[in-house]
């Protein structure tokens, strides 16, 4: 719950420029610096930075978008996943560009303001319903009071608030069993989305490598991930006599013993060799398996951008394209893995990701780079 609080507090800090062409004031505003919730989306600013620019503003009316370094940025995708996704080396403040004119409608879905973003939220609760339950009738037969004070919470930040509405969606797929502290877990399937980098050269800190300068150089795919029930994770109450024991270690401010009688528990590393067998296989991270057999399989997930197909079919051929090359060289590697602005360690138990990571919509979104041969390399 600590966790999930410190989530749902995030925020990132915003400096947002006017772009020139759209500044017909002398001299041109200053920067308009704000705090921008990581649950939430771009376009909900509004309200903050249309008053604050409205002075430079030419006539007329258009639909709020921003860039990053030239590149229009997907507004339903949330502002934290963007965030970790284009700053490697995260830059305080985020400097980014507003415009009221010129909407990229080849390159960006429409958006109608807060509504586009509500039902985009909307349906992604009920991919989220489908992927857990085999249907997605607790979202469908919500009622319309529920549903706003489910939004309303979203937007608002509240964290309570939230917990009270959703409750009644029974999408808790990794609940604990009542009464239960050792913290074993219901089996159950857990909504993915994950968001694949790939970069050809190598480096040491991630912000040597290229910028990301189009979408084409992420590849943005829905991908569920099957946990089957954990072993008991055992909490530690005084650490510092284990300190240098490798059976010890710390999950966001939780530190856990694992059990020395019990099955191996499903970790984020386990998840992450679900999701990209490939890339785990040429390391031999968890085992030597061939990639024929499991490349297969990656390429028939959905690859649906949400709330829209545009981009899916895109996004698959891509990591397809990635998928490819990893199988036939050993140099293709994860460099880093990136959740809600934090990169955890790879052993730490996938329910406790989830239970705490995961945004209000009920996925679990995963930043990833990595490094891949350059099969067109001379």
């Amino acid at each position: 719950m600590e966790a999930q609080k410190y989530v749902w507090e995030g925020a990132i800090p915003l400096q947002i420029h006017l772009h020139e062409s759209e500044v017909t004031s002398l001299p041109p505003p200053p920067p308009a610096l704000i705090l921008a919730p990581r649950i939430g989306y771009l376009p909900l600013l509004l309200p903050l930075i249309k008053p604050y620019f409205s002075s430079a503003l030419p006539p007329g009316q258009d639909t709020l978008w921003f860039d990053y370094k030239g590149l229009p940025l997907k507004w339903y995708i949330p502002t934290g996943v963007l965030f970790d996704l284009f700053c490697a080396e995260p830059e305080r403040p985020w400097n980014l560009t507003v415009h009221f004119r010129g909407y990229p409608s080849n390159l960006l879905i429409p958006c109608e303001g807060e509504e586009s973003v509500k039902w985009s939220f909307i349906n992604s609760l009920k991919e989220a319903d489908y992927i857990i339950n085999g249907n997605c009738k607790n979202v469908m037969n919500m009622s319309q009071s529920d549903q706003v004070e489910l939004w309303r919470s979203v937007m608002d930040g509240n964290l309570d608030k939230y917990l009270r509405a959703s409750s009644k969606l029974k999408l808790g797929t990794l609940a604990t069993d009542e009464g239960d502290m050792a913290g074993q877990v219901k089996a159950g399937k857990i909504p993915i989305r994950l968001y694949v980098r790939s970069v050809h050269e190598d480096f040491e800190d991630l912000e040597d490598a290229t910028e990301i300068e189009n979408w084409d150089q992420i590849s943005y795919i829905n991908r569920p991930v099957e946990i089957h029930k954990e072993e008991e994770m055992t909490p530690l109450i005084a650490v510092s006599v284990f300190l240098c024991d490798p059976s010890v270690y710390l999950c966001g401010g939780e530190t856990f013993l694992r059990s020395k009688h019990s099955c191996k528990y499903f970790t984020l590393h386990d998840a992450l060799r679900t999701l990209l067998p490939e890339f785990f296989g040429v390391k031999s991270l968890i085992s030597d398996e061939s990639c024929g057999e499991e490349g297969e399989d990656a390429q028939k997930v959905s690859s649906e951008d949400v709330g829209s197909n545009a981009g899916g079919e895109e996004g698959k051929e891509i990591l397809n394209q990635l998928l490819e090359s990893s199988c036939t060289s050993n140099d293709a590697e994860i460099k880093l893995v990136r959740i809600q602005g934090i990169e955890p360690k790879l052993e730490i138990p996938f329910s406790w990701v989830v239970n705490n990571l995961k945004n209000p919509e009920h996925f679990l979104h995963i930043c990833v780079c990595v490094k891949v041969p350059n099969v067109n390399a001379a």
